[in-house]
């Protein structure tokens, strides 16, 4: 039978109820930060319920991988965490699912540590998931490389452009409108350590670095790389204008305003003390593809030390906004002036109020963030009681606990009293006026509907009235900014139809009222595809 020795402890590692991910390094070179190294890697997985054995075959993957560190200031910590990819004998990629995610060849291994509950990850990408954007999946396993237990680990995707991953365009493939220049890119706002290559400056703030994640730039041409470039410039020199709020040229077309409100409440939820300055992802698509072809936040990535779990500059506080940042503390990298010069536009706050109240009523609801926080730690449990044997740190200060528990249950109830208190202060203090319910009842529901749910470039408006007066129509954003205002003249009592198309509208929710004699008739909600 093969064993893993725990040499510390005199522990023995067999078997375990999590997925079993093996890697033995060719001659049993130690894995460096670079470059990367060629290994072997076998996972037994024999399903949820059943017990997995380190004498069982391989039956998940069983062949080549090139592994690496990762990380930026996690490499500081005895666990480590890596990045491999999955290759064939001769050693070209191999595009294969892993424990039951979608077909890639990028992989990362991500080993919790100064996050001794071991959620906070899963927990933001679980969120992000659910308030319906792409986030990295994830899955739990145990870890052995070259014969050493390394303990409990996340096995993840990495962040890249592929269609199950951030479903936007090739770059470099061009589609039917030969529109090639336009998208689609993933960059972020990063600092200068980890995996780092070409990066350019904010023209308002030179600590604020931008770099591109996918493709990198090697893999761009100069055309390529300047396009994005200018569209970011362009951006930044419209939101530091005076018309920043313009309905046509303003923030709104440069955007998609529900992704950089989801961001912005994840963030701030989380208090996270990186947030916004870096690891912040940003995607952009094709222009032809007029659904992704604005400036898309996200996604969430790198939350470990967030809700709480540091303790500088006040990040362990549930008060106070994460976006005044710089007020608070100096360092070589700065939050970009756009999260905060938004919060300017009231249309913009308030559909941000609008957003959070109705992310309150689902999937950021109190009691659904604690269920799934007491859901993961009961999966784990086995496994992290022999992780924290491998690796010995409850009670223990790690670089940059905001509290440390002397028992796993403490830092887990911190966990949850701080998302409780944090949720509690932002319910309170998130800016803007929703006047605009988000979830609003279907008032007289049988007298109006609207249709095709969601639509593309058409929509249909039906509706009755039970005596003759003037009627208008309008659709609204979920800012409370009116996009179409169509007055259909004098109508008889009845039923009538009214058709919108050639809608060029942002993917999203739109809030429709019918007026009648210049008072509100009925209201609804509608969705662009």
């Amino acid at each position: 039978m093969f064993v893993s020795w725990i040499a510390s402890f005199g522990q023995t590692f067999t078997d375990s109820d999590l997925p079993i991910i093996v890697i033995t390094t060719e001659n049993g070179v130690p894995i460096e930060d670079d470059p990367r190294v060629v290994a072997h890697m076998g996972i037994i997985d024999n399903g949820a319920g059943n017990r997995n054995y380190l004498s069982d075959p391989y039956n998940n993957y069983d062949g080549r991988i090139e592994i690496e560190i990762r990380g930026s200031t996690s490499q500081q910590y005895p666990k480590k965490g890596y990045g491999f990819e999955t290759q064939d004998a001769a050693g070209f990629n191999a595009q294969v699912s892993l424990l039951g995610m979608p077909v890639e060849n990028d992989w990362i291994l991500y080993g919790p540590y100064p996050d001794k509950t071991m959620i906070r990850n899963t927990l933001t990408f679980d969120l992000a998931k659910k308030m319906g954007h792409y986030a990295s999946n994830t899955r739990y396993c145990e870890l052995l490389i070259n014969g050493d237990y390394r303990g409990l680990y996340v096995a993840m995707e990495r962040i890249k452009r592929d269609n199950d991953r951030v479903d936007i365009e090739d770059v470099h493939v061009a589609n039917q409108w030969n529109d090639s220049l336009t998208g689609g890119y993933v960059i972020k706002v990063d600092k200068l350590t980890g995996e780092v290559g070409y990066t350019w400056e904010s023209n308002y703030d030179n600590e604020v670095l931008f770099q591109f994640h996918d493709p990198e730039y090697s893999e761009l041409s100069l055309a390529q790389s300047s396009y994005m470039e200018d569209f970011i410039g362009e951006f930044e020199d419209v939101i530091w204008g005076n018309s920043f709020n313009d309905p046509i040229n303003g923030w709104p077309k440069y955007i998609n305003v529900e992704s950089f409100f989801d961001f912005f409440i994840l963030q701030e939820l989380g208090r996270t003390v990186d947030g916004y300055r870096s690891s912040s992802f940003m995607y952009k698509d094709k222009n032809t593809l007029s659904w992704n072809a604005r400036l898309n936040a996200g996604p969430m990535w790198d939350f470990n030390l967030s809700f709480g779990n540091a303790d500088y500059c006040d990040a362990d506080l549930t008060t106070g906004w994460q976006y005044e940042f710089d007020d608070v503390c100096n360092f070589s990298t700065a939050i970009p002036f756009w999260w905060e010069r938004l919060l300017d536009d009231p249309g913009y706050r308030n559909g941000l109020r609008c957003r959070w109240d109705e992310l309150r009523q689902g999937p950021l609801h109190t009691d659904s963030i604690l269920n799934f926080i007491d859901a993961q730690a009961n999966y784990i449990e086995e496994a992290r009681l022999r992780n924290f044997t491998r690796w010995p740190i409850i009670g223990t200060y790690v670089n940059w606990n905001g509290f440390v528990g002397q028992t796993y249950q403490q830092d887990l109830d911190y966990l949850k009293t701080y998302i409780t208190d944090r949720a509690a202060w932002m319910d309170s203090n998130i800016p803007g006026n929703c006047n605009l319910a988000t979830s609003l009842p279907e008032f007289e529901a049988e007298y109006h509907r609207a249709w095709p749910t969601p639509f593309e470039n058409e929509l249909h408006l039906g509706f009755s009235i039970f005596k003759a007066g003037e009627i208008s129509i309008e659709l609204i954003d979920l800012s409370g900014r009116v996009l179409i205002n169509k007055s259909l003249g004098k109508l008889n009592e009845g039923a009538h139809i009214s058709n919108f198309s050639g809608l060029e509208l942002q993917s999203g929710q739109y809030i429709y009222r019918i007026f009648q004699d210049n008072h509100v008739l009925y209201t609804g909600k509608t969705i662009k595809k």
